[in-house]
């Protein structure tokens, strides 16, 4: 049985989100591979030294290092534990989560050949941070895209005698809250019934700034903190189109999922975002941070049927290719050579 090591954010607090760790580990483990982890410390240094003491504890059980890559201060911990590995002359894998990557990439050269240039595979959540890799000079990216589970994610009919938005994000500046506030506000100026949900842990202090434009544009939102897949699920039956405000993404799961309930869904035209969603196909692609050109698209949708159910469809056939069953093979070939 092959025995990885997975390192990544699995942490257990309020602030975060479930993480790739969370949800990748899990399914490997149900494949049968064997799989330690780390790490749950908070304290980010702490956390750090705890990633490289299981590399240490670990190196000599284990045929490989999984490593989730971020774009900013988590970056040094792929750095770090890529070097221990070099040093242990064990395999490591970088998954390619940061949607900032490319700036490590440009402004970081030396740094990013240390970690991408010496790894066993570098895996590419989605087509577009597998481009941006291959345009600097890196060619073993293996394309293995984040998966869901869709049986997990029923279809539920939608009412549209109104605007219901959901927004599921932790809130982070780099994920734009605040414009799915002034969205609800150009709705409601517009005259449409609106409200919004938002969904999520304080990621950076941006949920306080979201809470006082709230007020200060005089909107009704309701803020949920953070709640289980599960929950999010439940409370999604209340609503009926799903924003992404964010100015830089790779492939959100939390986009994945809401094409799988059915729901229609705005995002802005960021980084991986086109290569998920394909306008007007299976969903709606507006400029980053376009607060009245989102609002259009939701009354576009709203007030076309034809266009909102062929969406729909298109977006739950997208979600299907997404499926654990489907993506799970690409993993076994990455990792059988092991």
């Amino acid at each position: 049985m092959i025995q990885l090591l997975y390192i990544g954010n699995r942490l257990r607090q309020g602030r975060a989100n479930v993480s790739a760790i969370d949800a990748l580990g899990p399914l490997l483990e149900n494949e049968g591979y064997g799989v330690y982890y780390a790490s749950t410390k908070n304290n980010k240094l702490v956390r750090m030294f705890d990633m490289l003491m299981a590399v240490i504890r670990y190196g000599h059980k284990v045929d490989a290092v999984l490593i989730d890559t971020y774009s900013t201060l988590n970056f040094y911990y792929a750095l770090s534990v890529s070097q221990i590995c070099r040093m242990l002359n064990i395999p490591y894998i970088p998954i390619l989560h940061g949607g900032h990557l490319e700036r490590r990439l440009k402004h970081n050269p030396k740094m990013s050949q240390l970690v991408f240039g010496h790894s066993r595979a570098n895996v590419a959540p989605s087509g577009y941070i597998k481009t941006v890799f291959e345009r600097y000079g890196y060619n073993e990216l293996k394309f293995i895209p984040n998966a869901i589970q869709i049986d997990r994610y029923p279809i539920l009919q939608k009412e549209y005698t109104d605007i219901r938005l959901l927004w599921v994000r932790s809130f982070s500046e780099i994920y734009n809250p605040c414009m799915a506030v002034r969205v609800l506000k150009t709705l409601s100026d517009q005259g449409f019934l609106a409200r919004l949900c938002m969904v999520g842990p304080d990621s950076d202090g941006s949920l306080k700034k979201v809470k006082m434009l709230a007020d200060a544009l005089e909107v009704e939102v309701e803020f949920t903190g953070k709640l289980s897949k599960q929950e999010w699920i439940q409370l999604s039956e209340q609503y009926n189109f799903f924003i992404n405000t964010t100015t830089v993404d790779n492939m959100p799961v939390s986009v994945m999922e809401a094409m799988a309930l059915g729901f229609p869904v705005i995002s802005t035209d960021v980084g991986g975002m086109p290569y998920l969603i394909e306008n007007k196909e299976n969903g709606l692609l507006v400029p980053n941070n376009a607060v009245d050109a989102m609002a259009k698209a939701v009354t576009m949708l709203y007030g076309d049927e034809v266009l909102r159910n062929k969406i729909i469809n298109g977006a739950r056939k997208k979600a299907e290719q997404l499926d654990w069953g489907m993506v799970k093979q690409a993993w076994h070939d990455v990792l059988k050579g092991l």
